[in-house]
């Protein structure tokens, strides 16, 4: 695992930590790299039913870190071209990888969210932050647009102007605003004690319910009617033929909890 990131598994949670914190865990490809090894490390686990994604110190992530980013051109151009198999580059992976998971992710927002770390918080299932964390698409400042994923993400919460003002302006709005717009789920005082509630009550589901609920949503949402109700149809029966069903069934019969075996969607 690299050095930017950790991947701690609690149970069914998995803890995953940029390190950087003496540059306010600014991404740099190290980093990018950490973040996608990371998300195989949970794929591969599927005793896995949540992950919580953070950064160490008193900030999310400053961002992209252009100065380390950019000491080698050739390197940093390169990281623009797609393998043949995968439809983005390493800095576009580094932030939609989250959303390939077949678990929920929830990020964790304190201090600074900027630039590539908005969009990499964008890449998560949900957002907490605290009131005063600040946000921004930070691309505008130096003459850039969002090309980390951010525009497939933020097409999904915000009206087109109003994801057009933050592009191009790079305005830093906090935690409460962010809420209002519909960047953050929650704003909470003690973000990461909110995002575990919600972790512990995902955890009394099916795992392979919460996994075909997020790959349907993100695969129905943009698609027609049609589209949306086959892909309904699939996964529902894929989960009526599954052992996590039976075991909801006889566990409500029994008004007893549910005592889930590991999930089979990958």
């Amino acid at each position: 695992m690299s050095d930017r990131v950790s991947v701690e598994i609690d149970g069914p949670l998995a803890h995953v930590t940029m390190t950087r914190e003496d540059r306010l865990n600014g991404l740099d490809l190290a980093m990018l790299r950490g973040l996608v090894d990371a998300a195989a490390q949970v794929r591969a686990d599927r005793s896995v039913r949540t992950v919580v994604l953070s950064g160490a110190g008193r900030s999310f992530s400053a961002g992209l870190d252009f100065a380390s980013v950019g000491k080698n051109q050739r390197q940093m151009m390169r990281n623009f071209l797609r393998p043949p198999w995968r439809s983005t580059n390493l800095y576009q992976e580094a932030c939609w990888v989250w959303r390939r998971l077949p678990v929920p992710v929830l990020a964790v927002v304190r201090g600074h969210c900027f630039g590539g770390a908005l969009q990499l918080a964008l890449g998560a299932d949900f957002r907490f932050a605290t009131p005063d964390a600040q946000f921004s698409v930070m691309e505008a400042k130096w003459g850039l647009v969002p090309d980390m994923s951010g525009t497939a993400t933020l097409r999904e919460l915000l009206p087109m102007d109003v994801a057009k003002r933050l592009a191009m302006t790079a305005e830093v709005v906090d935690g409460t605003r962010a809420r209002e717009l519909g960047l953050v789920t929650e704003v909470a005082d003690d973000p990461h004690a909110a995002a575990l509630a919600l972790a512990e009550q995902l955890a009394t589901r099916s795992p392979d319910a919460v996994a075909a609920t997020k790959r349907l949503f993100q695969r129905a949402w943009h698609v027609s009617p049609w589209q949306a109700f086959r892909l309904e149809s699939a996964y529902q029966l894929r989960l009526l033929l599954g052992a996590n069903h039976k075991i909801a069934r006889k566990a409500n019969a029994a008004k007893e909890a549910a005592e889930y075996v590991a999930r089979a969607f990958r």
